[in-house]
């Protein structure tokens, strides 16, 4: 991993005042420890996998990914809770989310919480039990052991603002340009999208969703609504409803996170305590900046010509460009910090078949069991754990891992492998200044 300063956690440039402040108070709200009840709070549980925002999106700094020490193990037990570290959850491991096939014989491919609050101090009378993850497997890939339980680990939201930004025309157009090179080496690769005669991409109103390992989310919005409720257990307006509605452990109003009637916005000066924690998360992502690229060096640039030659920029398309007129809040004028910018993503945003070795056997919306999003790339070289589930901490390996049978990266691997030592290492070498 690249050392040096993070290079990350801060705010777009060219923010207005109003921006700013509101990005502040996102991002107080993103580090904010949720409890069962009392504090300023909305109340976790019954059922989460861990008790603030910053502690899965930390690496390198707020907003980022999985840490090099996984806080969990001491989440499970907080406030004199009862939980049992689950196997695949380590001190030294990555954080992860377990989904689950299939249940009582029939599809699922939802997150299964991996803690709930039984024992807790500020939980009393509730007394419902974890979900069972045996039998175990390796605890530090997460392979092998129930053969039922997929894991993902957290994606990291920098420059997310800009990718929200990025029209549909524009993912569109990229989508179908250099199409005999990507035919050549069989890449392919779509929007999120449920066919219903012409495409559908998003099932509510037909546009790409870009957020998640698969493309599944449409918006920063619903991204933190989801999160909110899936990651902490709390209910909110897009997503209203407890996922455990056990009467003895429900213990604030559904659903938890609201609008905050009671504090009045005044004509002065802008107040974001009105507005809810889901849409605080989403002003923080949408307005955090993307990471800083380290100094380029000879080598670093030489292994970036080298990922365009071999072909890796067919999926990891270098750079899009958001809309001419984007909007951050309330406001009708655009925002010069998110208008007409050249987001430096590695992303195209369109799913691909990644292959047998890296199939989850998870649908969603129309990314199907062995397709994924294309993960963008910048702040790559900051990070510790690689793929969907967070199986190497090994940058070759998870290049390695792109290719298996059905695999649409297969030729690009097999260009990489034909490099020699040093070429590769310029790859390595350029993907960690990123």
């Amino acid at each position: 991993m690249r050392g040096g300063p993070a290079g990350a956690g801060t705010s777009l440039k060219a923010l207005t005042a109003d921006e700013t402040t509101f990005f502040h108070d996102g991002q107080v709200r993103f580090a904010e420890i949720e409890v069962v009840q009392g504090g300023a709070n909305n109340g976790l549980g019954p059922r989460f996998n861990s008790n603030q925002c910053f502690s899965c999106h930390s690496q390198p700094a707020m907003g980022g990914t999985s840490p090099t020490q996984n806080p969990l193990s001491a989440v499970a037990h907080l406030n004199g809770a009862t939980n049992s570290v689950p196997w695949f959850i380590t001190s030294s491991g990555p954080i992860r989310e377990a989904r689950f096939k299939q249940s009582n014989g029939a599809p699922d491919g939802n997150v299964h919480a991996l803690f709930v609050i039984t024992g807790r101090s500020d939980a009393a009378g509730c007394n419902i039990a974890q979900f069972d993850f045996l039998p175990a497997g390796n605890p530090l890939t997460g392979q092998g052991g129930n053969p039922n339980i997929i894991f993902r680990i957290p994606t990291p939201v920098f420059g997310a603002g800009l990718i929200e930004a990025i029209p549909d025309s524009v993912i569109l157009a990229n989508m179908q340009a250099n199409a005999t090179q990507k035919s050549a080496l069989g890449i392919s690769g779509h929007p999120n999208s449920l066919l219903s005669g012409n495409v559908n991409r998003s099932a509510n109103d037909g546009t790409i969703t870009r957020f998640g390992w698969k493309a599944q989310n449409k918006s920063l919005l619903m991204f933190a609504a989801e999160a909110y409720n899936v990651e902490m257990g709390i209910s909110n307006q897009l997503f209203p409803q407890e996922r455990d509605e056990t009467p003895a452990c429900l213990f604030t109003a559904i659903p938890n996170d609201t609008l905050n009637f009671t504090t009045p916005a005044t004509t002065a000066t802008s107040n974001p305590a009105v507005i809810s924690d889901i849409e605080a998360f989403a002003n923080f992502m949408r307005m955090l900046a993307p990471p800083a690229p380290a100094p380029a060096t000879p080598s670093s640039e030489n292994g970036r010509a080298t990922f365009a030659k071999i072909g890796c920029v067919h999926c990891h398309t270098p750079s899009l460009t958001t809309g001419a007129k984007i909007a951050s809040g309330s406001s009708t004028s655009p925002s010069a910090a998110l208008s007409n910018q050249t987001a430096n993503l590695y992303s195209d945003l369109l799913v691909h078949h990644m292959g047998e070795g890296l199939a989850d056997g998870i649908t969603q919306g129309g990314a199907g069991p062995d397709e994924f999003r294309t993960a963008p790339l910048w702040g790559v070289g900051q990070r510790v754990f690689f793929l969907h589930d967070g199986r190497t901490t090994n940058l070759v390996e998870a290049i390695q891992d792109h290719r298996s049978r059905g695999s649409e990266a297969n030729r690009v691997i097999e260009h990489f492998n034909r490099l020699t030592t040093q070429e590769q290492q310029e790859v390595i070498d350029f993907l960690r200044s990123l």
